[in-house]
């Protein structure tokens, strides 16, 4: 390796970054335990993150060939924590891309393609385990954005089939996106959704009655229930005819929740589809529903996230402020 590579390589001042330009960066494949690590993170949306973080720290260490990163030690991950805190990233954020490092360079130790693990040691931010940021919606809220979508149209009917999946059952976007309409079962006389969550475990949970009306409602009025490998719910390519294309993405769920909370006058900051999740998870548990059952319904591995979405403690209508009266 050159004196000229090496100079680069701990050039690391927020300023003298060299970036790469994507073709660069796919070097990385040019390493065979990097490419095998990146490929067996099932997760699509983890390994999408994981990718970025690791092609935005590459770029800041200035790695040009896959043996360089041999020569990284924990000064420079030191030094590109430092950069991501001067951003005012979310602890959570530079959690999670100390994590994407930490990760490649185990597995590349695994393989003896670099001696050591240089964010060993390097302390994280702590995280704020006491409550999630993502906001939940009242109770009334959850009712106004069920009943937004108004009219038998078939893209009413299925807006109205997708807000009560997301409020009853507090699935993923992706869970939801990704869903069959042969993932609607019967399981012991009751009929549930087969959902296929993180790290490709499936779960099983059981459609509640409003969910089911609604959900019938909307599969018999676009006439696909019985396409049973088809995508539960499709995106309306033409207005006029209510014709269906193949499968509606998170993104556009996203933009007909944002739609309809604003015609129910919602105003929350920071409404999102997991605001949804959120809202399903903080209901059920004010309804002692116990949390460990809330735990398998969400599909968590820990039941530490799960309490991230227990908002019991900060609901505003138990504030003592409403108790004080002269």
């Amino acid at each position: 390796m050159s004196e000229n590579t090496r100079k680069d390589i701990v050039r690391v001042g927020p300023n003298q970054a060299r970036a790469l330009t994507a073709s660069e960066f796919h070097q990385l494949a040019d390493v065979p335990a990097a490419a095998i690590w990146l490929a067996n993170i099932d997760n699509a949306n983890t390994r999408r993150a994981y990718e970025s973080d690791v092609g935005e720290f590459v770029s800041f260490v200035g790695i040009e060939h896959p043996d360089e990163f041999r020569d990284v030690a924990r000064a420079h991950i030191i030094a590109w924590r430092g950069t991501l805190e001067a951003r005012e990233l979310a602890p959570a954020t530079i959690r999670r891309k100390l994590a994407a490092i930490s990760s490649l360079f185990d597995h590349l130790c695994n393989e003896n393609a670099v001696p050591h693990n240089p964010v060993g040691g390097v302390k994280r931010p702590a995280a704020d385990n006491n409550e999630g940021k993502t906001p939940a919606l009242s109770d009334d809220q959850a009712r106004k954005l069920l009943k937004a979508p108004e009219g038998d149209s078939i893209k009413a009917t299925r807006d109205r089939a997708i807000l009560s999946v997301y409020l009853f059952h507090a699935l993923r976007r992706t869970e939801l996106a990704d869903m069959r309409v042969g993932d609607l079962t019967e399981r012991r006389g009751v009929m549930h959704f087969r959902v296929f969550g993180k790290g490709s475990k499936t779960r099983y949970v059981p459609v509640h009655p409003a969910a089911l009306s609604a959900l019938q409602e909307y599969l018999t009025v676009a006439g696909h229930f019985e396409d049973r490998w088809g995508a539960m719910f499709r995106p309306i390519i033409n207005n006029r005819t209510g014709k269906l294309h193949e499968s509606i993405t998170g993104d556009g769920v996203y933009k007909m929740l944002k739609k309809y909370a604003a015609n129910a006058g919602i105003q929350v900051d920071g409404l999102c589809l997991h605001a949804l999740r959120a809202t399903a998870a903080t209901n059920a548990l004010e309804n002692k529903s116990d949390i460990a059952f809330v735990q398998k319904w969400l599909g968590h591995a820990n039941i530490s996230t799960t309490k991230l979405y227990d908002r019991r403690s900060s609901r505003p209508e138990d504030s003592p402020t409403f108790k004080v009266n002269y």
